[in-house]
C-alpha cells in the first residue's frame, strides 16, 4: 500500500497548505498581534479549507522568512503548541513542515499527531541560505529514537531557492532517495514558492519510482491541477488559494472552490467529502 492509499484511503490526494504568519523571534514577526494573532490567522484559513474537501492540510512556518536549515527552540515550540492546539478537533489528517529543519519537523509531528512531514531530506546545495547540507542517516535515526515511525516522509528532491552541488537527473535523483534514504513519497517542486512544477519532471521522477507516490509540491493552479494529477499522486496546493494568488495572503474561499472544482471536473481526483 502506498503513502497516499495509506493516508488517505484513495490514489490521489491534495493537500492544502496551511501557512503560518511570521513567528515569534523572526524578522516580519508582527509583535502587535504576537503568538494569539499568528494561531488566529491559520484558524480563519483552516475554516475555508477543511471543510473544501482536500484531503489534508499541512502546517507551515512559511512566513519566517528568510528561512533556516536549523530552527530555534523558539520555533519548534511554537510549532508545537500551535499546532496541538489548531489541530484538536481537525476532521482531516495533517502534516507538519518546519523549513527547512526535518530533525524539528519530526519533533512536532510526534508530538502532536501528525500523519506526515515534508522537508528537503536529502542532497547539498548552494543558494539564499548559503550552503545547505542534510543528514538522511542523522535524520531516519531520529524518528527511530523518538518513537515516529508511523509519520511518513515526503522528500522534497527539488529545494526551492537552491540548486544542488552534484546534480543529477531528476529520475536517477528519485529513484536514489527511494532506494537509499527510505522516502515514502517524493516531492518536486519549481524554483521557488508558487511556480510551477515542470510536467516533463514530474513524469521523469514518476517512471523512475513506480508505485511510490510522486507529488507536485509547488505552483498547482486550477489550469493546470487536472494534468498535474495525470501524471503524479497528490498535489500541494497554497499560494493558488490565497487571495489575488499571493502566497502571504488569507486563504481566498472562492479560489479554493475553483481549484477544487477544476481537479474534480473530469474524474482527476475525488473530494474527501464527496
Amino acid at each position: 500500500m502506498t503513502a497516499i492509499k495509506e493516508l488517505f484511503g484513495k490514489d490521489k490526494a491534495i493537500i492544502a497548505m496551511a501557512h503560518f504568519p511570521p513567528l515569534p523571534g523572526q524578522p516580519l514577526h508582527d509583535a502587535t498581534a504576537g503568538v494569539a494573532g499568528c494561531i488566529d490567522a491559520v484558524r480563519r484559513d483552516l475554516e475555508h479549507l477543511v471543510p473544501s474537501g482536500v484531503d489534508a492540510v499541512m502546517f507551515c512556518n512559511e512566513g519566517d522568512r528568510p528561512y533556516r536549515t536549523t530552527v530555534g527552540p523558539e520555533t519548534t515550540a511554537f510549532m508545537g503548541a500551535a499546532v496541538a492546539e489548531l489541530s484538536r478537533d481537525l476532521p482531516i489528517p495533517f502534516g507538519v513542515d518546519v523549513l527547512w529543519d526535518p530533525i524539528a519537523a519530526l519533533a512536532v509531528a510526534n508530538a502532536t499527531g501528525a500523519k506526515f512531514v515534508r522537508e528537503v531530506f536529502t542532497g547539498t546545495y548552494a543558494g539564499d541560505f548559503g550552503l545547505w547540507n542534510t543528514d538522511p542517516a542523522a535524520t531516519l535515526s531520529f524518528r527511530r529514537q523518538i518513537g515516529a515511525e508511523n509519520v511518513k516522509m515526503f522528500y522534497n528532491i527539488t529545494a526551492e531557492f537552491a540548486a544542488p552541488l552534484a546534480p543529477r537527473e531528476i529520475g536517477l535523483t528519485a529513484r536514489s532517495v527511494v532506494f537509499s534514504s527510505l522516502a515514502d513519497a517524493v516531492c518536486v517542486s519549481g524554483v521557488t514558492t508558487g511556480t510551477g512544477v515542470d510536467l516533463g519532471q514530474l513524469r521523469d521522477a514518476k517512471d523512475a519510482v513506480g508505485e511510490v507516490p510522486v507529488i507536485a509540491n509547488t505552483g498547482v493552479r486550477p489550469e493546470t491541477v487536472e494534468q498535474m494529477l495525470s501524471v503524479a499522486d497528490g498535489c500541494i496546493v497554497g499560494t493558488a488559494f490565497k487571495r489575488d494568488g499571493v502566497t502571504w495572503n488569507e486563504v481566498d474561499p472562492v479560489r479554493v472552490r475553483r481549484l477544487v472544482e477544476a481537479a474534480a471536473e473530469n474524474g482527476a481526483w475525488t473530494p474527501r467529502n464527496a
